[in-house]
């Protein structure tokens, strides 16, 4: 009950906050790409099941028939320019505000997956982390975003996505799952600013995450 108040403030605020940097990323997804300016992405969500997650559009529309890969790699030409700042600096990502008051995810928690992903990827264990609510923050969401683009680089993005980095981000959401408290929660918010700031620096290179020495035996 305590997190689900803290979400609701917090997004309430957040959400406040953001309408007018969400107002000029509207206007610049429009002048930047034809089409809508929110995509809806399915997601599993708590237990499996099935909502839709909210982002701002940062790929241009593709022809019907054309959806792509469901993982965007480097360079991935589906990203227009602006599409590609709202990316590095999470600005994309401001909509899930809106999931959260809806109750569908949290501030903090495992990043939701494609249920094709969940279906087709997911060990038994790994269903462990579908056991609360999904969250915009986790150490697995810090993880893709400060080492991902390495670990996607070169071939298809999603099978190296499915190789090289899935495997590592679930073990640190299960990491998260077992050990989730509110202290926790605030240093994990603070950990994403960090590195959001760092990355609009052009840092490139960042410590392994604390949760690897944590990573359950089972």
């Amino acid at each position: 009950m305590a997190k689900r108040v803290f979400d609701i403030v917090v997004a309430s605020l957040a959400l406040l906050a953001a309408l007018p940097v969400l107002a000029v990323a509207a206007l610049a997804i429009r002048l930047a790409s034809p089409g809508p300016v929110l995509h809806r992405a399915a997601r599993a969500g708590r237990d499996g099941r099935p909502f839709t997650m909210l982002k701002l559009r940062t790929m241009h529309v593709a022809p019907p028939g054309e959806g792509g890969s469901r993982i965007t790699g480097p360079a991935d030409p589906r990203v227009f320019p602006v599409g590609a700042l709202l990316r590095r600096t999470k600005i994309d990502e401001l909509p899930q505000l809106v999931n959260v008051l809806r109750g569908e995810m949290a501030i903090v928690g495992p990043r939701p997956e494609d249920p094709e992903i969940v279906r087709r990827h997911y060990s038994p264990a790994h269903r462990e982390t579908l056991r609360v609510r999904p969250g915009l923050v986790s150490p697995g969401s810090i993880y893709h975003f400060t080492h991902g683009e390495a670990l996607l680089e070169g071939g298809d993005p999603e099978t190296a996505y499915a190789a090289r980095l899935l495997p590592v981000k679930l073990e640190l959401e299960r990491v998260y799952v077992r050990h989730a408290s509110l202290g926790y929660d605030l240093a994990l918010i603070a950990r994403a600013a960090r590195a959001i700031v760092r990355v609009g620096l052009l840092r490139r290179s960042f410590p392994e995450p604390p949760e690897l020495r944590r990573i359950p035996a089972d």
